[in-house]
């Protein structure tokens, strides 16, 4: 397992400070000449061979710029990399027979654009060859970077600091020789060996949501840090900023830094296993307000994930169908049942915060709702969504069809 930290160039003074940015703006004029000369290929190399990279006029070193024609030819590949799954599956679509299904997956084929990759957010990754780290001096500063092997007999050596989770990582696992730079900051990588699961212990599940952002089924529950900011509040406060201003960076880390201080909040002692959400196109095709555009989910399931991971604890990704409308306390489910943040039950009466209730639920092995289920609408009139070993109990009107669907 690889784990990655930060440290800033700032204590650098300025004349090595525009050394770098002169580099890296040289470096990413490279990668941009080898996409546009792999963009149309056919076939693209993993390595770029020399007659290519040679006639790249630039200062840089030719093993700096064989570095860059690497990461562009990864870059290319990994952008039309979808796209060439597709192609590949609408033929084999077609060599099976299933023609109809094939000319829907051409619809999204046709649909998607590739366009090229933005380089101005490409940074240089430097190997052992470029780079030497010395973290053992007797210097006022933690550590310096010197790199080397560039271009023009140029050498820089950079200073740098140790942040608390740079020591974090420094205390397991040797450091990596490679780096990745950008104008502000140097990223190193750490080899970690990978944490032992744990085996015995209780499976809870996890409900994520906008005003609380945490609801777990043990009974934890995240929502306002001690300044009075809820998740939700931070969205509709980046939703006021203008794209791309300072003040809307500033939000963006302050959204970042309150997810990580809402999963620091929850304890997994005794935890062996966690149910979450497996969320997906959220707001494909929907209308929404302003704030719920900046929800961002991925960036808060990665961190709980690698959270999780790091503590040993074995990750269940379970579809969210229905889960805030079923009653943990007697299994009636129906669309009905929520109202917003409360739960009431129209059968047992059970009430609860939705959230929670949700979190129930996804704790449980429940019996997998199928695609027809969902396209037939049942929760508007309420069905008895049971768990897996359990006998289905349903209303009589659609006793016949759920003992056929729950039983194949």
């Amino acid at each position: 397992m690889i784990k990655s930290t930060k440290v800033t160039t700032k204590f650098a003074n300025s004349g090595k400070r525009e050394l770098i940015n002169l580099f890296i703006a040289e470096y990413r004029a490279v990668v941009a000449t080898v996409v546009d000369y792999l963009w149309d290929a056919d076939s693209i190399p993993k390595l770029v061979p020399t007659d290519i990279t040679s006639k790249i006029n630039s200062p840089l070193s030719a093993r700096a710029i064989q570095c860059a024609a690497k990461q562009a030819s990864g870059i290319v590949r990994g952008t039309k990399s979808k796209q060439k799954k597709r192609l590949f599956m609408i033929n084999k679509l077609h060599k099976d027979g299933k023609h109809k299904q094939a000319r829907r997956l051409q619809a999204i084929y046709d649909k998607q654009s590739i366009s090229k990759p933005n380089i101005l957010v490409v940074n240089p990754e430097l190997d052992s060859r470029f780079v030497t780290i010395d973290i053992k001096n007797d210097t006022t500063f933690d550590g310096w970077i010197k790199l080397s092997s560039i271009g023009n007999k140029l050498s820089i050596k950079i200073p740098f600091k140790k942040t608390k989770h740079f020591n974090k990582l420094a205390t397991t696992e040797a450091i990596n020789n490679g780096i990745r730079i950008s104008n502000k900051d140097i990223t190193f990588c750490f080899n970690l060996q990978d944490p032992e699961p744990i085996l015995i212990g209780d499976t809870i599940g996890i409900d994520v949501g906008q005003t609380t952002i945490l609801s777990v089924s043990n009974g934890q529950v995240v929502d306002i840090d001690n300044h009075g900011h809820s998740y939700q509040s931070i969205c509709s406060k980046l939703s006021k900023k203008k794209r791309g201003s300072k003040g809307f960076k500033k939000v963006v880390n302050h959204r970042s830094n309150f997810i990580h201080w809402a999963i620091n909040q929850l304890c997994f002692s005794g935890i062996k296993q966690v149910n979450i959400e497996n969320i997906k196109y959220l707001r494909r095709g929907k209308r929404t307000r302003r704030s719920l555009t900046h929800w961002n989910y991925g960036e808060l399931f990665d961190v709980l994930e690698s959270y999780l991971i790091d503590a040993g604890v074995q990750i269940n990704k379970i579809s969210p169908t229905y889960t805030s409308q079923r009653c943990s306390n007697c299994d009636w489910t129906r669309k009905g049942n929520r109202k917003k943040k409360q739960f009431r039950c129209d059968k047992c009466g059970f009430t609860c915060d939705s959230d929670l209730n949700a979190s129930f639920n996804i704790a449980l092995p429940l019996l997998p709702i199928s695609s027809k289920q969902r396209l037939r609408h049942d929760n508007r009139k309420g069905f008895y969504w049971k768990v897996k070993g359990q006998e289905s109990i349903v209303p009589v009107v659609h006793q016949t069809n759920y003992v056929t669907d729950f039983t194949t």
